[in-house]
């Protein structure tokens, strides 16, 4: 699974295969994440979602989008995004992550066709149906990249590279046409959204109130509910208490700090509600889940 660690403008911090290498290519399923649901997050790198078995709805930017066996979906830079189950199937899926870095080799070869997808801000995500030519040809090739990711032979990353290339191309021939550049209000409210979620990442730990999200964003307290609702398909505080909740996960797993104090650090006061939303989101109680993690 991806790592939650975020930076300061909580961009998420991808932990890649090999350090210097901005690759990451995993097989994941959605059980493994709490309450089947990945956490909100964005990141420079571009990312391919490729759907083995089950279903996914996979939002970006507040637009949703059913992912079926064999679809596969990629996810441009810097775009608010996260998947969940559908009606509590699981979900067996690839994702890979590359960072545009790979491709600065050749400085026009980057500002021809690198840079105007990138750049393109009506350009958030290319959907390929799996039962479409196009969709097959793309899951072969992100098959192909698990499968030398598996086998680790020497030199595998370069291979990797030359398929990615592959796909790039059929970025190019497809997104002027479905997406053509778009303004507007939309954009204006997902830089507000950004903005919210930043501060919520940077002060979990404090006492935060939904006026404090609300004046993050400079808007007032519903239209911060109403934007949260569209981007990320909850309200506020239940998107600050998920937060909390995953933090506290890793605190538990990582530092030998008390249950009060974990769950104080992150922002909770009160450690029966820490401790009944940690059984609701886990299935576990912050100290059942420690006892199973233990080292």
């Amino acid at each position: 699974m991806i790592d939650t660690n975020v930076m300061q403008d909580a961009s998420e911090i991808v932990r890649y295969d090999q350090m210097g290498i901005p690759l990451y290519i995993q097989r994941d399923k959605l059980s493994d994440y709490p309450d089947w649901k990945a956490l909100c997050h964005w990141h420079e790198d571009l990312e391919f979602i490729r759907i083995l078995k089950g279903q996914m709805n996979y939002h970006i930017n507040g637009k949703r989008v059913l992912l079926k066996k064999d679809d596969c979906l990629m996810v441009n830079a810097r775009q608010m995004h996260y998947g969940y189950s559908y009606n509590r199937q699981d979900c067996d899926f690839i994702c890979i992550l590359f960072h545009p870095q790979l491709f600065t080799g050749n400085k026009l070869i980057f500002q021809k066709y690198i840079a105007p997808i990138m750049e393109n801000q009506g350009m958030e995500y290319i959907y390929f149906d799996g039962s479409s030519s196009d969709g097959r040809d793309t899951s072969a090739l992100l098959d192909h990249i698990y499968f030398l990711k598996v086998q680790a032979a020497v030199a595998y990353e370069i291979e990797v590279i030359g398929i990615m290339l592959a796909l790039w191309k059929r970025l190019c021939e497809r997104c002027e046409a479905i997406f053509p550049e778009t303004v507007g209000q939309g954009g204006s409210d997902l830089s507000v959204q950004k903005d919210m979620v930043s501060f919520v990442h940077q002060h979990y730990g404090e006492k935060l109130s939904l006026s404090d999200i609300a004046a993050s964003g400079s808007i007032c307290r519903s239209k911060c509910c109403i934007i949260f609702k569209r981007y990320l398909q909850q309200s506020p505080i239940d998107f600050l208490n998920s937060y909390r909740l995953e933090v506290s996960r890793v605190l538990l797993k990582d530092t030998a700090d008390s249950i009060t104090q974990v769950a104080i650090a992150c922002g909770f006061n009160h450690l029966s509600y820490y401790s009944k939303l940690f059984l609701r989101s886990y299935g576990c109680t912050p100290s059942q889940y420690r006892n199973l993690h233990l080292h």
